[in-house]
């Protein structure tokens, strides 16, 4: 029997959804839980790098006019809610998860619909809407590395990775959810997700996969 949906570690990326300083625990936007998941989204992001393989950190960015921003949002970010907002320190990635803590994001780059890049391998996107393909040069850019599967990780199950993990579904990549690596996960949600062949594993687990692929392709190398 065909195996249709198991992933290769070996042509692998890291997508890391809208895990920016807003979203953390005391900010303006907090959403319950991501500031618990940061450690685990660290050590997955710190292996792909060490593994060289693609990590894509994708961040939400509101206008103040309210422009590019959700409905269900957008009234109270017209009305003066600074969420999210390109060029304030909210809107920058979360600091574990930089690749140096003195990265900062070029919003202006971002919301032209460009990628920008973090290091070897490593870049943020944004995104207008809660999927990470919509609207966004993301599918054309995991193709052209060669990219087949993906890693999801980050902030906020129900809205931005779930949307983006069916979207990755339905153009074919071999997809993970990190499961203790995302925000507001719930049991019929993963259910959900495992009847259209997602693999959902822990963080542990990915690291143990990624890191043996790697070695695995060390060895090929030198052999």
């Amino acid at each position: 029997m065909a195996d249709y949906t198991s992933p290769d570690f070996g042509s692998i990326a890291l997508i890391t959804i809208d895990t920016q300083i807003d979203v953390l625990q005391g900010q303006p936007l907090e959403i319950a839980g991501t500031s618990e998941i940061l450690p685990q989204m660290r050590q997955l992001a710190e292996t792909f790098r060490r593994a060289a393989l693609p990590i894509v950190h994708v961040v939400r960015l509101y206008k103040s006019d309210g422009s590019n921003v959700d409905r269900c949002r957008r009234s109270i970010v017209e009305e003066g809610s600074c969420i999210l907002r390109p060029g304030t320190n909210g809107a920058e990635l979360a600091p574990p998860l930089r690749p140096e803590q003195t990265t900062k994001l070029d919003t202006d780059l971002l919301l032209n619909g460009k990628f920008q890049s973090l290091g070897p391998s490593e870049w943020a996107m944004y995104k207008p809407r809660w999927g990470a393909f919509f609207q966004t040069p993301l599918e054309q850019h995991l193709r052209d590395l060669e990219i087949n599967s993906i890693v999801f990780t980050g902030c906020n199950f129900p809205n931005c990775p779930r949307t983006s993990i069916y979207e990755a579904s339905e153009r074919d990549f071999r997809t993970v959810l990190a499961e203790d690596a995302v925000s507001g996960l719930y049991e019929r949600g993963k259910d959900e997700l495992l009847t259209i062949g997602v693999v959902v594993m822990r963080t542990e687990g990915v690291v143990q996969a990624v890191s043996m692929a790697a070695a695995d392709q060390g060895s090929l190398m030198r052999s």
